[in-house]
C-alpha cells in the first residue's frame, strides 16, 4: 500500500503531528520528536546517536534520507526521518509519558494500516482463484501456450508477494478520453470484415443486443462516463459483446475484432516499441475465457483485459 499520512493527536491536545505511514511502520523528523516530546532537537539527536551507538536499534533499517520542502523554505533539502523503533527508544530515554501514548497509538494505526492490506491481499486472491477457475472451464478450447501466456502476466500484476505498493488488483491505472464508436461505424466494420461473405448468419444480428452492449460501453450518469477511461472502455466493449450474443453467428470473433478496432482508432493498439499490446493467441485466450465466464466473474474478467492494456 502506499505511504499515508495520519494526524496524531495527543489526549491532552498540546501536540498535533501529521505522521508518515508506510509499509509495517511509522516515521517522523527529529523536528517532529522534538515537538512530541517536548525536547529541544539536539537533545533528541543526542539521543538517536546514543541509540545507535549502543546498537539498540539498527542504523541502516531505521532511517532514511527524504527531499523534505521546508516551509518558506526557496528549495528541498534532505532531511533524515526515523522509523517507530527510533521513535520508541528516544521516548524511554527522555522518560515522556507521551512517548507510551504515540506508542499505543501508533501500534493501533499499523494494525488497522495492515489489516487493510491483508483485506487487499484477499481480494487478489480471490479474483487470482477466479481466473484460474474460468481457465479450467476453457482448457478443452485452448491450446497450453494460450493458457500460459494469461497466467504469466496476470500472475505477474497480482504478484502477491510484492507486498502492497503494486495496486493491479482493482482496475489497473488509465488514461485519456476515447474515441466513440457509433453504431454505423460498428457496422460497416462488421460487414466488411472478410468472414461476413461466407456465412449468411454472420454479423446478422438477431435482436438490439449488440446495440444495447454498445450503448452500455459509452453509458454515463450525472454527466460523467461510467468507463472513464478508453483502456476500461475497450475491456468492457470486449466483455459485452462476447457475453450479449447479439448475433446468429461470429459473436466472439466480431468481439475481438472490434475490439482490436477500438483500440487502433484509440491509438491503444501498439506500444511505443511498435509492438502488438496484446498477442494474438492472448486475445483469443481471453475472448474465449470472458465467453465461458459467470456473469459474478464480469469484474474480474474486464481487471484481466484492463491489465494487458495498462
Amino acid at each position: 500500500m502506499k505511504n499515508e499520512i495520519v494526524l496524531f493527536k495527543s489526549q491532552d491536545g498540546a501536540v498535533s503531528l501529521p505522521v508518515s505511514v508506510e509499509a509495517d511502520t511509522v516515521w517522523l523528523t527529529q523536528a517532529q520528536m522534538a515537538q512530541l516530546f517536548g525536547r529541544s532537537q539536539p537533545v533528541i539527536a543526542r539521543h538517536i546517536k546514543n541509540a545507535f551507538d549502543e546498537g539498540e536499534v539498527n542504523r541502516d533499517e531505521a532511517y532514511a534520507k527524504i527531499a523534505y520542502l521546508a516551509e518558506n523554505a526557496a528549495g528541498a533539502a534532505k532531511v533524515a526521518i526515523y522509523n517507530l523503533d527510533v521513535i520508541i527508544s528516544v521516548g524511554y530515554r527522555v522518560k515522556s509519558q507521551r512517548g507510551v501514548e504515540f506508542r499505543r497509538w501508533a501500534t493501533r494505526v499499523l494494525k488497522e494500516y495492515i489489516m487493510r492490506g491483508y483485506a487487499v491481499n484477499r481480494q487478489r486472491i480471490a479474483q487470482l482463484g477466479q481466473a484460474v477457475e474460468v481457465m479450467k472451464r476453457v482448457s478443452n478450447s485452448l491450446d497450453a501456450e494460450q493458457v500460459l501466456d494469461v497466467v504469466k502476466t496476470y500472475s505477474s500484476a497480482l504478484d502477491l508477494l510484492d507486498g502492497y505498493d503494486h495496486q493491479t488488483i482493482g482496475k489497473p491505472k488509465a488514461k485519456g478520453r476515447s474515441v466513440v464508436l457509433s453504431y454505423e461505424e460498428c457496422r460497416r466494420f462488421i460487414d466488411a470484415m472478410k468472414f461476413s461473405a461466407g456465412s449468411a448468419l454472420f454479423g446478422n444480428e438477431k435482436d438490439g443486443s449488440f446495440k444495447s452492449a454498445l450503448g452500455a460501453v459509452y453509458q454515463s450518469f450525472g454527466g460523467k462516463d461510467l468507463y472513464s477511461s478508453a483502456q476500461e472502455k475497450a475491456a468492457n466493449l470486449l466483455y459485452l459483446v462476447t457475453k450479449n450474443h447479439g448475433f446468429s453467428d461470429g459473436n466472439k470473433r466480431i468481439a475481438a475484432a472490434l475490439f482490436l478496432y477500438f483500440l487502433k482508432r484509440n491509438r491503444l493498439l501498439l506500444r511505443k516499441d511498435g509492438s502488438k499490446r496484446i498477442a494474438d493467441h492472448t486475445l483469443v485466450a481471453l475472448t474465449v475465457m470472458i465467453a465461458e465466464s459467470k456473469p459474478a466473474e464480469k469484474e474480474m474478467m474486464v481487471n484481466l483485459v484492463m491489465t494487458f492494456l495498462a
